[in-house]
């Protein structure tokens, strides 16, 4: 005979609710947090550029690789001879692209690469104090200053931009994550020109290192070549790097 135990109703209805609870299982970490967006999603208007844009410790320009990355991309350059000049214009890059609240890309090098940067209401710099990396100069004329382009737009044409659309041409001529972009004096910008390592190399040699990275990320950054006598300077230049 099966002796039957009474349970209190109390008692069962209490251990029921904890059963049914139970079912339902934890809560997921966060589930009280709104969703963040997709996995690849574009990042909303307005929000902050990705990192890249500024430049790193010890370096006056942004993007920039160390000497073992640098030995590695110069020596993965496709070498070939100088390419024509055929069809080539300034105009075919697309300069200054405005970056916003009514500042071109100029402007922002300039406050970029500046200390106390002063603008007026059209985002030019009125005042502020410059170092220029070629020649060591120091400036406080932001008009003595130009934008130069690590690697020029001519030679960026004669080494495989003369194939690429306009959009490239515009991202290459304005591009502010690679160490494509520098404010320098007016003067040695001019002695430079549109001429590869071989032929120009800042006159201060303290910035070799710089500038052979700079340049040799650039072109590999966009597939350009380089001649056999440019690699060779460039090497030269990512020598002068300590150790």
């Amino acid at each position: 005979m099966v002796r039957q135990i009474r349970v209190p109703g109390a008692v069962l209805a209490a251990s029921l609710l904890l059963t049914l609870a139970g079912c339902a299982g934890p809560a997921s970490p966060g589930a009280d947090k709104p969703a963040g967006p997709a996995p690849g999603a574009s990042a909303p208007h307005g929000a902050p550029p990705a990192p890249g844009g500024e430049p790193a410790g010890g370096d006056v320009l942004p993007g920039m690789v160390t000497v073992a990355v640098a030995r590695t991309q110069l020596a993965a350059l496709k070498v070939a001879p100088v390419g024509t000049m055929a069809g080539y214009s300034r105009d075919r890059f697309t300069h200054w692209a405005q970056q916003g609240s009514k500042c071109d890309t100029r402007e922002v090098v300039l406050e970029r690469d500046g200390t106390d940067v002063k603008r007026d209401a059209e985002c030019r710099a009125v005042s502020g104090a410059w170092k220029s990396l070629y020649d060591g100069v120091a400036v406080t004329d932001a008009a003595k200053m130009d934008i130069d382009h690590m690697v020029p737009l001519a030679e960026g044409w004669r080494s495989g931009a003369a194939g690429w659309d306009a959009a490239r041409r515009k991202a290459f001529a304005n591009d502010l994550a690679h160490p494509q972009l520098l404010a320098v004096t007016a003067a040695s910008n001019r002695s430079k020109g549109d001429q590869s390592p071989d032929l120009w190399q800042p006159p201060d040699k303290s910035a070799w290192c710089q500038y052979g990275r700079a340049w040799t990320t650039v072109k590999s950054a966009y597939g350009l070549t380089v001649t056999e006598p440019e690699k060779k300077m460039l090497a030269t230049m990512l020598d002068t790097c300590a150790s």
